[in-house]
């Protein structure tokens, strides 16, 4: 591994669509493997405020669906290779109908669903529909499960598990450490391969979950520099750039 991979994180649309392109654009020339692209959600259960507030935005132009999904179909066009998994909450899935949503979503270039509030053992058909059409559903595991629960969830097959690192909300920072590496290593026991985000913004924290995770996910971190220079495109790609590539830098 010469490299520590990267799944980043970006809102649909925010600030507007340019810049949001301008940072997808950003993020891969410095070295993420994968984006995961949200679609603008008004309730969301597992995003801090970074992540609140330019859903809010994004919602307030009147964004819809299809604006997210021809956001990353525009994304898939231009870099093919990059696997992108669409990140939502259950409603936005469910109210178009699941099979219909994931059809839509694996033409617009989708490899995988995060669903965070659709348990991985009832999901409305969530895994079934994502196999159908060619992407993967990816559960979520949060450290708040019982042993129990988490074993199952371990078992269950899932090709890749989101894991994340601590309760609560994402956008705060984590602190990696024993119990964290512990965590992992019980998300992994069935074979599954585990992405591991929540708080991760510095590159030691990547360093110290490199060895147990397929991919670090990072996200707030990211949208909290696309909010502070969204007044200026080219320094905002600078940065971007730049945190990605302390993200992935060994």
């Amino acid at each position: 591994m010469n490299k520590i991979k990267l799944m980043s994180h970006l809102v649909a649309g925010y600030p507007t669509t340019e810049l949001a392109l301008t940072a997808a654009r950003s993020l891969i020339r410095g070295g993420a493997d994968i984006l995961e692209i949200q679609l603008p959600f008004s309730d969301p259960s597992a995003d801090g405020q970074a992540i609140q507030t330019a859903c809010t935005k994004v919602l307030e132009r009147g964004y819809k669906t299809s604006d997210g999904l021809a956001f990353i179909a525009q994304i898939h066009s231009e870099f093919p290779q990059i696997p992108i998994y669409l990140m939502s909450y259950g409603s936005l899935v469910y109210t178009p109908g699941v099979e219909n949503f994931c059809k839509k979503a694996a033409e617009a270039g989708v490899k995988g669903m995060i669903i965070p509030d659709l348990p991985f053992d009832y999901d409305e058909g969530l895994t079934a529909a994502c196999k159908k059409n060619g992407m993967i559903n990816i559960p979520v595991a949060a450290p708040s499960m019982s042993a129990e629960r988490l074993h199952k969830m371990a078992g269950a097959g899932f090709p890749y598990i989101y894991a994340a690192l601590r309760v609560g909300i994402t956008g705060t920072d984590t602190k990696i450490d024993q119990n964290t590496l512990d965590f992992l290593k019980k998300v992994s026991e069935g074979g599954s391969k585990v992405y591991g985000g929540f708080g991760i913004s510095n590159g030691e924290q990547a360093k110290a979950l490199a060895s147990s995770v397929e991919a670090i996910v990072a996200g707030s971190v990211f949208v909290r520099i696309i909010t502070e220079n969204q007044n200026d495109e080219s320094k905002l790609a600078q940065k971007v750039e730049a945190k990605a590539r302390e993200l992935t830098s060994l």
